[in-house]
């Protein structure tokens, strides 16, 4: 089995729904998967939590997304909004949320 964290920056949401498809299909092939909002990234957890984005909201259900970067919440404005979604906000690296952990426990890291 892979490890393998989808570690998104990206605001763009049509790209980030591609990181959640990624993310949904290796898991279904019992790969396991983690997904962070990290960067430009965070301001997308509000839209897609009020649209019920279905490929979101089948990640989070599955448990793939890990959390949502503090410091970039805060930066960008949507903190508030993000902790509503009740998913981890991650602050371990200054504030951000670091890849370190899970490097070190073998994941593969791919940063969209």
């Amino acid at each position: 089995m892979k490890k393998i964290l989808f570690y998104g920056m990206t605001g763009e949401k049509m790209c980030f729904q591609h990181i959640l498809l990624n993310a949904l299909d290796l898991s279904a092939d019992g790969e396991e998967v983690k997904v962070i909002f990290e960067g430009a990234s965070v301001k997308l957890v509000p839209v897609f939590e009020e649209e019920k984005n279905p490929l979101y909201l089948k990640a989070k259900e599955a448990g793939l997304i890990a959390g949502i970067c503090l410091a970039c919440s805060k930066v960008m404005g949507v903190y508030e909004a993000a902790l509503g979604s009740g998913l981890a906000m991650i602050n371990d690296m200054n504030g951000h949320a670091g890849v370190k952990k899970y490097v070190l426990d073998g994941y593969e890291v791919i940063s969209i």
